[in-house]
């Protein structure tokens, strides 16, 4: 007998039912999360009797989110970079930092694919194209691996955020094993401790409780030894139909599994599915007990700030390269430079991407202002805003060149927490509010529900172009200094035809980490060469995309989308997917 089946036969009953529910109680945590005290560390299914100190998560696609860790370009800006040796390093980088703050199961990669580029946490995933989006999650959870349990999410099509506790995904069992699930037996087949389940329903039941992905492909066909998690708070609804359908873990609160010891004296749940969750659970913990925990000087190191330097470099893609003057516009040379116009509000802000779960606070942000003053302290480099094109197109006139930081942030795109939340029927669904506590909840409902809350704003994408603000300062900037350049953030395709063709120099930046003005600075002088290459196809138009409905209850997924659909249709890209420019 093994220790973790040793283990589990000194339980009672009573406390294999409490180990596969989260260890926080819910009403609480709840108003705490509403008014931003977030727990750094979720702890669930704990036995302090027997030494058993359960899971305790973080999320952690671009860094830790428990406390203040290293922040690196999110997820699609590494896809960009089509490189699994770089984005194992990154991995353990994050399990080291996980540790040293106290986690042990870390809450990524996501790998859903991204089917249509409106999709709000399209910059969690590492693209649109199943291979490619396996092999660097498998090398995420190598690296993780060497220091915490990893957990590859969501299981499975979740890709649209303002929809996801009410749609029903509907896909054939030959579109799921082409295109939708292979990159999660990859990983699987990777050595994954842990798989979460998504809020949508697939083929008419609910993820989390859905016994065709989690039991009949993910466990028996896959031959997954791991344990299965739910998503948080409505990651299922009915707990004798998850834990029947494989589900080994509700998180973070013990709501719909609240009454497993009862549901197994009835005879509702056998006691083998549970004696399975329990041993699985032990197991993977077992597996990563005896990794020490490094100390907490491995928090954003100058090692892990090197690491999130070189691969925001690794991401940037460069797009357009025209010549100006009789050569191209990059890269720039710094010993020519005098005078350096630098445009656009987000070239001053620190702009790392969603602020919903995955959010990390990293003790400093190198803005792409800040990175270019540093790169030429001998030249004068001016900043103006934006607001006002006329006054930037002058500031860019009387500059040798002209740098536009422009896109989109937090608010355009992200966790849809505000705009998802509460689901339908979530009344009916809950456990009663305590009368102490009703006021507190109330208000919280409405913090959550108009996006203020710090899980808030974000949400499936309105446009997919940038602001008509941005395209007319663009253009306005182009004409006034032949010497133009863009750089876009984003966190997937941006539709670009109104002004692309009207700047020489195009770069999409991503969401580039703490280290991201670094990296734009080393990219535009040359100190380092662009890499990059688009991980998906940037459309030129809208009516080359599949449906896309945020507000869906039922929603069809077929085999095409991406780079194979503009080529099912013969139409072509602005650019396709593997683009991406060089200096030489």
């Amino acid at each position: 007998m093994d220790r973790a089946a040793a283990l589990r036969e000194e339980l009672t009953l009573a406390e294999k039912a409490a180990m596969v529910t989260g260890d926080t109680e819910l009403w609480p945590t709840f108003v705490q999360t509403a008014a931003g005290g977030n727990l750094d560390v979720w702890p669930g299914g704990a036995v302090e009797r027997l030494g058993i100190e359960g899971v305790r998560f973080t999320d952690g696609p671009r860094g830790v989110t428990a406390g203040s860790a290293t922040c690196f370009p999110v997820a699609i800006a590494r896809g960009a970079t089509f490189d699994a040796e770089l984005e194992e390093r990154i991995g353990e980088a994050v399990g080291r930092e996980a540790r040293a703050l106290g986690a042990n199961l870390v809450g990524a990669p996501c790998v859903n694919l991204i089917r249509h580029p409106a999709w709000g946490r399209a910059q969690e995933s590492y693209g649109e194209q199943p291979d490619h989006v396996g092999e660097l999650g498998a090398a995420f959870v190598r690296g993780v691996q060497r220091h915490a349990m990893a957990c590859v999410k969501h299981f499975a099509l979740n890709s649209i955020e303002e929809a996801r506790y009410q749609v029903d995904v509907r896909a054939s069992e030959e579109t799921l094993d082409a295109v939708f699930l292979p990159h999660f037996e990859r990983i699987v087949r990777a050595g994954v401790a842990s798989v979460m389940t998504a809020y949508n329903a697939v083929n008419g039941e609910w993820c989390g409780q859905n016994r065709r992905l989690i039991t009949e492909i993910l466990k028996e066909r896959w031959g997954f030894e791991g344990f299965v998690v739910s998503d948080w708070l409505f990651g299922i609804r009915d707990g004798v139909k998850a834990i029947n359908a494989g589900l080994d873990l509700e998180m973070p609160h013990p709501i719909f599994l609240a009454g497993l010891e009862q549901a197994v004296e009835r005879g509702d749940v056998p006691i083998e599915r549970l004696d399975d969750a329990v041993l699985r659970l032990l197991r993977q913990q077992l597996r990563f007990a005896d990794v020490p925990a490094p100390g907490p000087e491995v928090i954003a190191c100058a090692e892990h700030r090197a690491l999130a330097r070189e691969a925001a470099v690794r991401s940037i893609v460069l797009l357009r390269n025209e010549p100006v003057g009789g050569e191209p516009v990059l890269p720039l040379r710094a010993q020519s430079l005098r005078r350096v116009a630098v445009v656009g509000a987000l070239a001053a802000v620190p702009n790392l991407g969603d602020r919903g779960s995955s959010h990390v606070e990293p003790p400093e942000v190198v803005t792409p202002l800040a990175g270019l003053q540093a790169a030429l302290p001998h030249a004068e480099v001016v900043h103006d805003d934006g607001s006002d094109p006329a006054r930037a197109a002058a500031a860019a006139a009387a500059a040798d060149v002209a740098i536009l930081v422009v896109g989109l942030t937090h608010e355009d795109e992200g966790e849809g927490i505000g705009t998802a939340f509460p689901p339908p029927g979530f009344e009916d669904l809950m456990p009663p509010v305590p009368d102490e506590l009703q006021a507190e909840v109330d208000e919280a409902l409405r913090t959550i529900g108009s996006g203020a809350a710090a899980l808030g704003a974000g949400g499936d994408r309105a446009r997919l172009t940038l602001r008509p603000g941005d395209e007319y300062l663009i253009l306005a900037v182009a004409a006034a200094n032949a010497r133009t350049i863009v750089a876009v953030m984003c966190g997937s395709a941006v539709l670009m035809e109104r002004w692309r063709h009207a700047v020489p120099g195009l770069l999409i930046l991503w969401y580039p980490g703490m280290e991201g003005g670094h990296a734009l600075a080393d990219v535009l002088l040359g100190a380092e060469r662009p890499t990059g290459r688009l991980p998906l196809a940037f459309p030129r138009s809208a009516e080359h995309l599949p449906p896309f409905d945020p507000h869906a209850t039922s929603i069809e997924y077929g085999p095409l989308h991406g780079q194979a659909l503009l080529d099912d249709l013969g139409v072509a890209a602005a650019y396709p997917r593997g683009f991406g420019l060089g200096y030489t």
